[in-house]
């Protein structure tokens, strides 16, 4: 009776080892994320979950660019899909079932079996075509430098994963159909489901014998639920996290116009101290009040969503691709400026949980050690890495808030803005001509 019990066993505990891993890898996310300044995003709800509903959902802004838009809508609706199967999967892998939902689903059951499959195969088709756009034909967004080593292999290695869980998905689907066609009497194995792409691999069975196929079922069924459970936990490691963090990166995104700032407090109250006409020049300050800092040196200094956003980012290299200080050789790269704040923010997240809890100083932050300062300033302000970033990631407000630190704490901006910021303050203008002389120009017209 136990060894009848064992595969279910087994199961169960693959299934509660992958659910540890994923909850300590989700809390490890969650933890990193809440690293940064709270930030209220909650405003708007209803222009929240439209954007969630059409950005996320409906992969609007993916669809921008048809070729790659399509393939990944393929995927992706592909990935949704299939996974409902999985459902059937671990409830059979629990209670030692096979097909347990088809009785219960009768003609629909068919349905649904015969769409997993045809999603299946489309999926292999795209990802195929996905290898062969970053392998072959070598799409210039995927070759920049930050994509070497790790980058380049991981987006590799998510590919071959996906095209070895359809292939076992079809596999264990075309020994199940062999064994329904050649053995139906076999226990266990019930007439159902429909068939359109495995039904080309059954024949590859015909004449052999039935324990045969069933090990062949098996352990195309073992394989590919393992492997769902190894990719599952594997997204912490990849930058596929944007599979389940780009809804609530959607619906936490700026919904404000492109290009307002944030003002800063402490700036904007003391202008208004100056323009008050009935404000003391010479009241004292008070010194216990804790200054705070201008702009991000680190990631701590960055706010919750920024941190999200790092998390969220597919280095898909859209926003780069786009950015005209990039087309004109600049070293800046807004995907390098993400996978940068990802990178320092797993140090720190690493750098706590070896020192029990506690961030020890390892001197090393983000400004310098990863991102430079001539990134920062090739920065045109533009927007467009922000508007083509197909799941609403904002880089800009990240070189926004260093440059802000290297303007107000470090007094490193450079020559020409250093200049032109002393004109304002002292002709009220960026040019160098005092006031009297700002229209003599138009004398020689």
């Amino acid at each position: 009776m136990l060894l009848d019990l064992l595969p279910n066993i087994i199961f169960i505990l693959l299934l509660l080892t992958a659910a540890g891993f994923f909850a300590k890898n989700v809390g490890r996310i969650k933890r990193n994320i809440y690293l940064g300044k709270s930030i209220d995003r909650t405003d708007q709800p209803k222009e929240r979950w439209g954007n969630m509903a059409r950005i996320a959902l409906g992969q609007s802004k993916m669809v921008k660019r048809p070729i790659a838009g399509i393939l990944h809508v393929v995927v992706y609706v592909g990935f949704i899909l299939i996974n409902i199967e999985l459902l059937e999967i671990v409830v059979d892998g629990i209670v030692g079932t096979h097909r347990i939902f088809a009785p219960f689903l009768g003609g629909f059951y068919n349905i649904l079996i015969a769409s997993f499959e045809i999603c299946a195969a489309l999926v292999l088709i795209a990802v195929i075509l996905f290898w062969c756009r970053r392998n072959v034909i070598k799409i210039q967004r995927f070759w920049k430098d930050e994509m070497k080593g790790w980058p380049k292999l991981d987006a590799d290695l998510i590919l071959y994963f996906e095209v070895v869980l359809m292939g076992l998905f079809l596999t264990m689907n075309g020994a199940d159909l062999a064994i329904q066609t050649y053995y139906p009497d076999a226990p266990h194995y019930a007439q159902a489901g429909s068939f359109p792409v495995s039904q080309f691999i059954a024949p590859l069975f015909e004449g052999s014998d039935l324990s045969s196929i069933i090990l062949i079922e098996r352990i195309a069924w073992w394989m590919h639920i393992i492997g769902i459970f190894f990719f599952l936990n594997y997204l912490y490691y990849s930058k596929h996290l944007h599979i389940l963090l780009a809804f609530p990166n959607t619906f936490f995104a700026d919904l404000r116009p492109k290009g307002q700032f944030n003002n800063n407090a402490n700036v904007t109250a003391e202008v208004q101290l100056m323009m008050d006409p009935n404000a003391d020049p010479y009241a004292a300050i008070d010194d216990s009040a804790e200054v705070e800092k201008f702009g991000a040196s680190d990631v701590m200094d960055l706010n919750q969503v920024q941190l999200l956003n790092a998390y969220t980012c597919t280095e898909c290299g859209r926003c780069t691709s786009e950015c005209p200080a990039n087309q004109t050789g600049k070293k800046l790269s807004p995907r390098k400026v993400m996978m940068d704040t990802r990178d320092r923010l797993t140090e720190v997240g690493n750098n706590i949980e070896k020192n029990k809890g506690q961030f020890v100083d390892d001197g090393k932050q983000l400004l310098g050690d990863y991102i430079s300062h001539e990134e920062l300033w090739a920065c045109t302000s533009c927007n467009a890495c922000v508007e083509a970033c197909p799941v609403d990631i904002d880089p800009l407000s990240i070189i926004m808030e260093m440059r802000q630190y290297l303007v107000m704490e470090e007094s490193a901006a450079p020559s020409d803005l250093n200049n032109m910021m002393s004109n304002i303050e002292n002709n009220g203008a960026p040019w160098p001509f005092n006031q009297q002389d700002r229209a003599n120009w138009a004398q020689e017209l």
